[in-house]
């Protein structure tokens, strides 16, 4: 009850015509900052941040708020529409997505994009309302072994079931696991892939390597192609869901959040992790398996709800631990910080209508992000009618302002070129670029994770799966691996009986 009216006070607060204002604002420039490849969330709010520093603290985190769900938005529409993420959440939204807008159904995955980051924020908000506590206590709980579990939960996943050969997959996540390599051992200093580079100790950015495999390898295949294949303008349909589509999309809107929340509220990678596995979970539902990959709606509406109800769970450890898991959450303490706020257990009492004023413009936000975007769905969608010299040459040209503006320097755009030019192979050879996201995303975090559990056992093997929550885990992992054998011995046909065997053909007797 308390904290109902806690909430009211903070839509009182949210509510006045300046904080509204800037609420909206952040959702505009989210959206539009995000629709840029390679510009997400966190960089959005990082390069806004100064700009706030006239602002009251109130008003400063609720266009902050506006700016995190309109990027989320804003990165999906590329994935959608030119299988180029804006940033590593939207990554699924391309796989399904991209297909679906090829076919003349762009606005339709737009819709469903936009419906499911309404639906999953606002579940995932209330969660945070009246969970936050008891969410926090579990994520104090949580320990290197069950990081690692989860993290190979996410590995084995993304190769053994988005992809059709498993040996492709795996090689996809080598290579994305040998790029997280490049730097500085974080716990003996050591230099590793760096070939004496002093520009590669820090190791390769995250976006960098996403611009590079997907707009940078995506424009070098379309451009080997263009002259075999003429370029046409891609048919754009109508903007709203039929009858059929939300029969298909509105159990994925639902059950996103219950696997995005929990996943945000702890440091496990963000919205990455439950992305891929609602992708997972909504092609082994789906009665339209065969449909995915190739435009199955399910596989944006789930994972975009998940996406929304993660960011949503992402200010759970963050407000209340002062534990940042996205690079959105450590952008945003670092603006706590600046105006001398310290998030943590007293947070909630010291400055409580901070807090339900940010919490409640999150509602707010998510209402204006709907009404803003549904309408312009097909406005983004008509970016496909761009001849495709021009729109891709567009990509190459924000893909690279967005890979410059990351650590201002000339050598992350070389770095990006190479990378791209190996995106192009992987086309070219059939390798998945999902996977190899996904490696240089979570594989540093999983290598310290491991090496965290083994520290603690004294090097025993045993340290990686001594909890039950990573035996839980563990126990998927074993299902996810030997599932094509179960389901080959499920399906295989038993013998034909006698009695079904065909009778034997009679000798014709002549009249």
């Amino acid at each position: 009850m308390d904290s109902f009216n806690n909430l009211l006070e903070g839509f009182a607060t949210a509510l006045t015509p300046t904080h509204l204002a800037l609420a909206a604002l952040g959702v505009l420039l989210g959206t539009a900052i995000g629709v840029l490849p390679g510009i997400g969330p966190a960089m959005a709010v990082a390069l806004l941040l100064p700009v706030t520093y006239g602002l009251e603290p109130t008003g400063a985190f609720i266009m902050f708020a506006g700016i995190y769900y309109g990027g989320m938005f804003g990165g999906s529409t590329t994935s959608i529409l030119l299988n180029t993420p804006g940033e590593s959440a939207a990554v699924v939204a391309a796989i399904d997505g991209n297909p679906m807008a090829r076919k003349g159904r762009g606005s339709q995955a737009l819709a469903a994009a936009a419906i499911g980051h309404f639906v999953g924020g606002v579940i995932g908000t209330t969660l945070l309302v009246l969970l936050a506590p008891t969410v926090a206590g579990f994520a104090v709980d949580i320990g290197a072994p069950d990081f690692f579990a989860i993290m190979v939960l996410a590995f084995i996943a993304v190769t053994s079931v988005l992809g059709a050969s498993r040996v492709r997959g795996f090689a996809s996540l080598l290579i994305g696991l040998a790029i997280g390599l490049v730097g500085l051992d974080e716990m003996t200093g050591q230099q590793r892939l760096t070939f004496g580079s002093l520009h590669l100790a820090d190791g390769i950015d995250v976006v960098v390597v996403a611009v590079a495999l997907f707009a940078v390898g995506e424009s070098l295949w379309v451009a080997a192609h263009l002259r075999r294949k003429p370029a046409e303008a891609i048919p754009v349909g109508r903007a709203f869901l039929g009858r059929e589509d939300l029969r298909r999309s509105w159990k994925p809107w639902l059950r996103g959040p219950l696997i995005g929340f929990p996943f945000g509220a702890i440091p496990a990678g963000g919205a990455e992790i439950p992305t891929f596995l609602s992708y997972v979970a909504e092609k082994r539902l789906s009665r339209h398996r065969d449909e995915f990959g190739k435009g199955a709606i399910e596989g944006v509406a789930g994972p975009e709800a998940t996406a929304s109800a993660s960011a949503a769970g992402t200010l759970v450890s963050m407000l209340t631990l002062g534990l940042p898991t996205t690079a959105v959450a450590a952008v945003m303490l670092a603006a706590f910080q600046q105006y001398g706020i310290q998030p943590g257990p007293l947070l909630f009492e010291r400055e409580s209508a901070l807090v339900w004023g940010l919490i409640a413009s999150l509602f707010i936000g998510l209402c204006l992000l709907l009404v803003l975007n549904l309408p312009l769905a097909p406005v983004w969608a008509k970016l496909l009618r761009i001849p495709r010299p021009y729109l891709y040459a567009g990509i190459l040209f924000f893909a690279s302002v967005g890979a410059y503006a990351v650590n201002a320097d000339v050598f992350d755009l070389l770095v990006m070129f190479v990378i791209g030019v190996l995106g192009f192979v992987m086309r070219r050879y059939g390798l998945p670029v999902l996977p190899a996201i996904i490696g240089v995303i979570l594989g540093p975090a999983a290598e310290q994770q491991m090496r965290r559990a083994l520290q603690l056992s004294d090097g025993s093997l045993t340290g990686l799966f001594n909890t039950p929550f990573a035996l839980v885990v563990y126990g998927i992992v074993v299902v996810l691996v030997s599932w094509p054998l179960i389901r080959r011995l499920i399906a295989r046909p038993t013998p034909p009986a006698e009695a079904a065997s065909p009778e034997p053909e009679r000798p014709k007797v002549d009249a």
